[in-house]
Protein backbone atom coordinates (compact mmCIF):
# COMPACT_ATOMS: atom_id res chain seq x y z
CA UNK A 1 0.00 0.00 0.00
CA UNK A 2 1.43 3.17 -1.24
CA UNK A 3 1.78 6.85 0.96
CA UNK A 4 -1.47 8.80 0.25
CA UNK A 5 0.69 11.76 0.04
CA UNK A 6 1.99 12.95 -3.00
CA UNK A 7 5.33 13.98 -1.41
CA UNK A 8 5.88 13.88 2.67
CA UNK A 9 3.78 11.87 4.45
CA UNK A 10 3.05 14.48 7.68
CA UNK A 11 2.16 11.49 9.75
CA UNK A 12 5.75 9.93 9.59
CA UNK A 13 6.95 13.19 11.68
CA UNK A 14 5.17 11.78 14.78
CA UNK A 15 8.50 11.20 16.97
CA UNK A 16 6.56 7.96 17.96
CA UNK A 17 7.59 6.86 13.99
CA UNK A 18 10.37 9.24 13.65
CA UNK A 19 13.06 7.22 14.99
CA UNK A 20 12.24 4.13 12.09
CA UNK A 21 11.72 6.34 9.70
CA UNK A 22 14.74 7.64 10.03
CA UNK A 23 16.82 4.59 10.18
CA UNK A 24 15.53 3.00 7.13
CA UNK A 25 15.45 6.03 5.20
CA UNK A 26 19.53 6.44 6.26
CA UNK A 27 19.59 2.74 4.87
CA UNK A 28 17.44 3.41 1.52
CA UNK A 29 19.73 6.59 0.74
CA UNK A 30 23.13 4.60 0.76
CA UNK A 31 21.74 1.33 -0.12
CA UNK A 32 20.16 3.75 -3.81
CA UNK A 33 23.68 5.62 -3.83
CA UNK A 34 26.26 3.00 -3.64
CA UNK A 35 25.76 1.41 -6.95
CA UNK A 36 25.62 4.67 -8.71
CA UNK A 37 29.54 5.40 -7.12
CA UNK A 38 32.57 4.15 -8.64
CA UNK A 39 35.08 1.84 -6.89
CA UNK A 40 36.62 4.95 -5.75
CA UNK A 41 34.22 5.56 -3.05
CA UNK A 42 32.02 4.01 -0.52
CA UNK A 43 29.07 4.72 1.50
CA UNK A 44 29.51 4.47 5.47
CA UNK A 45 27.05 4.33 7.55
CA UNK A 46 28.12 6.56 11.03
CA UNK A 47 26.82 7.62 14.40
CA UNK A 48 27.05 10.81 16.16
CA UNK A 49 26.92 9.65 19.97
CA UNK A 50 25.69 12.56 22.88
CA UNK A 51 24.31 12.46 26.26
CA UNK A 52 20.75 13.84 26.19
CA UNK A 53 18.42 14.77 29.51
CA UNK A 54 15.37 13.98 29.88
CA UNK A 55 13.94 17.53 28.85
CA UNK A 56 15.81 15.97 25.53
CA UNK A 57 13.21 13.69 24.69
CA UNK A 58 10.85 14.96 21.59
CA UNK A 59 8.26 12.03 23.24
CA UNK A 60 7.76 14.65 26.88
CA UNK A 61 4.58 16.36 26.34
CA UNK A 62 3.90 15.23 22.92
CA UNK A 63 -0.01 12.81 22.50
CA UNK A 64 0.57 9.49 20.12
CA UNK A 65 -3.04 9.52 19.00
CA UNK A 66 -1.54 9.68 15.46
CA UNK A 67 -0.27 6.39 15.76
CA UNK A 68 -2.73 4.06 15.55
CA UNK A 69 -4.92 2.04 18.14
CA UNK A 70 -5.21 -1.11 16.08
CA UNK A 71 -1.71 -2.18 18.13
CA UNK A 72 -0.82 -1.29 21.53
CA UNK A 73 2.56 -0.61 19.99
CA UNK A 74 3.01 2.95 21.42
CA UNK A 75 4.87 3.64 25.31
CA UNK A 76 3.23 6.57 27.19
CA UNK A 77 4.91 9.30 28.82
CA UNK A 78 3.79 8.71 32.35
CA UNK A 79 5.43 10.80 35.65
CA UNK A 80 4.71 9.39 39.54
CA UNK A 81 3.25 11.65 41.96
CA UNK A 82 4.83 10.80 45.63
CA UNK A 83 2.65 12.10 48.10
CA UNK A 84 4.33 13.07 51.04
CA UNK A 85 3.45 11.65 54.63
CA UNK A 86 2.41 13.30 57.23
CA UNK A 87 5.80 12.64 59.31
CA UNK A 88 9.29 12.98 58.46
CA UNK A 89 9.80 10.15 56.46
CA UNK A 90 11.65 9.54 53.02
CA UNK A 91 9.73 8.80 49.26
CA UNK A 92 10.75 7.89 46.22
CA UNK A 93 11.77 10.00 43.53
CA UNK A 94 12.46 9.96 39.91
CA UNK A 95 16.08 12.00 38.98
CA UNK A 96 16.66 13.23 35.52
CA UNK A 97 19.62 10.35 34.67
CA UNK A 98 21.60 11.27 31.47
CA UNK A 99 20.42 9.21 28.48
CA UNK A 100 22.76 8.35 25.62
CA UNK A 101 21.83 9.11 22.13
CA UNK A 102 22.69 7.88 18.53
CA UNK A 103 22.16 9.68 15.77
CA UNK A 104 22.88 8.21 11.76
CA UNK A 105 24.39 10.01 9.17
CA UNK A 106 26.36 9.22 5.95
CA UNK A 107 29.59 9.56 4.68
CA UNK A 108 30.67 9.24 1.45
CA UNK A 109 34.15 8.69 1.68
CA UNK A 110 37.31 8.02 -0.80
CA UNK A 111 38.48 4.26 -0.50
CA UNK A 112 41.62 4.83 -0.84
CA UNK A 113 42.52 7.75 1.43
CA UNK A 114 39.08 7.41 3.96
CA UNK A 115 39.09 11.32 2.90
CA UNK A 116 35.08 12.36 3.34
CA UNK A 117 34.12 13.51 0.38
CA UNK A 118 30.57 14.25 1.46
CA UNK A 119 28.31 14.01 4.19
CA UNK A 120 24.63 13.60 4.11
CA UNK A 121 22.16 13.97 7.07
CA UNK A 122 18.73 13.73 7.80
CA UNK A 123 17.89 15.85 10.67
CA UNK A 124 15.56 14.29 13.56
CA UNK A 125 13.15 16.25 15.99
CA UNK A 126 16.34 16.50 18.81
CA UNK A 127 18.23 18.35 15.79
CA UNK A 128 15.81 21.20 15.93
CA UNK A 129 14.78 22.09 19.60
CA UNK A 130 17.40 23.63 21.93
CA UNK A 131 19.24 21.15 23.95
CA UNK A 132 21.83 19.06 23.25
CA UNK A 133 21.08 17.35 20.49
CA UNK A 134 20.91 20.40 18.94
CA UNK A 135 24.16 21.41 20.16
CA UNK A 136 25.61 18.45 18.87
CA UNK A 137 25.08 18.24 15.74
CA UNK A 138 25.48 22.73 14.80
CA UNK A 139 29.13 21.53 16.34
CA UNK A 140 29.38 18.64 13.66
CA UNK A 141 27.52 21.13 11.08
CA UNK A 142 30.60 23.60 11.93
CA UNK A 143 32.93 20.84 11.34
CA UNK A 144 31.87 20.15 8.29
CA UNK A 145 31.27 23.75 6.85
CA UNK A 146 34.62 24.35 7.70
CA UNK A 147 36.25 21.46 5.43
CA UNK A 148 35.71 21.13 1.47
CA UNK A 149 33.21 18.01 2.17
CA UNK A 150 30.02 18.84 0.97
CA UNK A 151 27.14 18.79 3.00
CA UNK A 152 23.51 17.62 2.20
CA UNK A 153 20.83 18.13 4.80
CA UNK A 154 17.97 16.89 4.40
CA UNK A 155 14.80 18.53 6.67
CA UNK A 156 11.67 16.37 6.67
CA UNK A 157 10.18 18.07 9.81
CA UNK A 158 7.69 20.93 9.99
CA UNK A 159 8.76 21.50 13.82
CA UNK A 160 11.15 22.77 15.06
CA UNK A 161 13.71 25.82 14.30
CA UNK A 162 15.30 25.41 10.63
CA UNK A 163 19.04 25.21 10.82
CA UNK A 164 20.94 28.32 10.60
CA UNK A 165 21.06 30.51 6.76
CA UNK A 166 22.33 33.66 6.05
CA UNK A 167 20.52 34.77 3.57
CA UNK A 168 16.37 34.91 4.01
CA UNK A 169 14.16 32.35 2.13
CA UNK A 170 10.71 32.02 2.33
CA UNK A 171 9.66 29.90 4.89
CA UNK A 172 8.70 26.32 3.86
CA UNK A 173 7.33 23.07 5.35
CA UNK A 174 10.41 21.27 3.79
CA UNK A 175 13.46 21.95 3.04
CA UNK A 176 17.11 20.33 1.27
CA UNK A 177 20.39 22.21 1.67
CA UNK A 178 23.15 21.04 -0.84
CA UNK A 179 26.29 23.11 0.61
CA UNK A 180 29.10 22.06 -2.07
CA UNK A 181 32.85 22.60 -0.54
CA UNK A 182 34.26 24.68 -3.54
CA UNK A 183 31.44 27.01 -3.44
CA UNK A 184 30.94 28.17 0.27
CA UNK A 185 29.83 30.36 2.23
CA UNK A 186 26.91 29.68 -1.41
CA UNK A 187 24.47 26.72 -1.02
CA UNK A 188 21.66 25.60 -2.57
CA UNK A 189 18.04 25.14 -0.84
CA UNK A 190 15.16 23.06 -2.14
CA UNK A 191 12.33 24.64 -0.31
CA UNK A 192 8.72 22.60 -0.56
CA UNK A 193 5.70 22.21 1.25
CA UNK A 194 3.26 19.76 2.17
CA UNK A 195 0.87 19.64 -0.86
CA UNK A 196 4.10 19.55 -3.24
CA UNK A 197 6.59 16.36 -3.98
CA UNK A 198 9.58 16.04 -2.86
CA UNK A 199 12.37 17.47 -5.25
CA UNK A 200 15.19 15.77 -6.63
CA UNK A 201 19.03 16.71 -6.25
CA UNK A 202 22.05 15.76 -7.27
CA UNK A 203 24.78 14.48 -4.70
CA UNK A 204 28.27 16.25 -4.96
CA UNK A 205 31.31 14.86 -5.31
CA UNK A 206 34.49 15.54 -6.54
CA UNK A 207 34.29 17.89 -9.77
CA UNK A 208 35.57 15.31 -12.02
CA UNK A 209 33.18 12.52 -11.51
CA UNK A 210 29.54 11.83 -12.35
CA UNK A 211 27.06 13.19 -9.66
CA UNK A 212 23.95 10.25 -8.38
CA UNK A 213 20.67 11.79 -9.36
CA UNK A 214 18.60 11.21 -5.03
CA UNK A 215 15.24 10.90 -5.99
CA UNK A 216 14.15 10.96 -1.92
CA UNK A 217 10.49 10.83 -2.89
CA UNK A 218 10.74 7.26 -4.08
CA UNK A 219 12.68 6.08 -1.47
CA UNK A 220 10.36 8.05 1.41
CA UNK A 221 8.03 5.69 -0.87
CA UNK A 222 9.97 2.32 -0.09
CA UNK A 223 10.60 2.96 3.44
CA UNK A 224 6.67 3.77 4.26
CA UNK A 225 5.91 0.16 1.95
CA UNK A 226 8.49 -1.60 3.70
CA UNK A 227 8.41 -0.55 6.87
CA UNK A 228 4.08 -1.01 6.21
CA UNK A 229 3.78 1.84 8.29
CA UNK A 230 0.18 2.21 6.90
CA UNK A 231 -0.29 -0.41 9.77
CA UNK A 232 1.00 2.10 12.07
CA UNK A 233 -1.04 5.01 11.09
CA UNK A 234 -4.53 6.02 11.79
CA UNK A 235 -5.52 8.51 9.30
CA UNK A 236 -9.01 8.88 10.48
CA UNK A 237 -7.50 11.13 13.44
CA UNK A 238 -5.19 14.58 12.89
CA UNK A 239 -1.08 14.09 12.41
CA UNK A 240 1.24 15.34 15.10
CA UNK A 241 2.41 17.83 14.57
CA UNK A 242 -1.06 19.52 14.01
CA UNK A 243 -1.10 21.03 10.45
CA UNK A 244 -2.14 24.37 9.41
CA UNK A 245 -5.81 25.24 8.42
CA UNK A 246 -5.28 24.87 4.77
CA UNK A 247 -3.48 21.72 4.82
CA UNK A 248 -5.88 20.27 7.37
CA UNK A 249 -8.70 20.87 4.83
CA UNK A 250 -6.44 19.41 1.86
CA UNK A 251 -5.47 16.46 3.57
CA UNK A 252 -9.06 15.79 4.72
CA UNK A 253 -10.36 15.77 1.02
CA UNK A 254 -7.34 14.02 0.19
CA UNK A 255 -7.51 11.19 2.75
CA UNK A 256 -11.23 11.00 2.05
CA UNK A 257 -10.75 10.46 -1.78
CA UNK A 258 -8.34 7.49 -0.76
CA UNK A 259 -10.95 6.44 1.49
CA UNK A 260 -8.55 6.23 4.10
CA UNK A 261 -11.26 8.90 6.65
CA UNK A 262 -14.65 8.91 6.45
Amino acid sequence: MSSPFPGMNPYLENPELWSEVHHRLITAIADAVEPQLSLEYRVAIEKRTYLGDVEDSVLVGIPDVAVTTKKNTSTENKVATATLPVQGESVTVKLPVPEEKKEAYLEIREVATGYVVTTIEVLSPTNKRTGKGRDAYEEKRRDVLSTPTHLVEIDLLRAGSPMQILSEIPKTDYRILVARGNRRPLAEVFGFYLQQQIPQFLLPLKSEDNEPLVDLQSLLEQVYERGRFYLAIDYSIEPVPALNSEDKIWADTLLKEKELRS
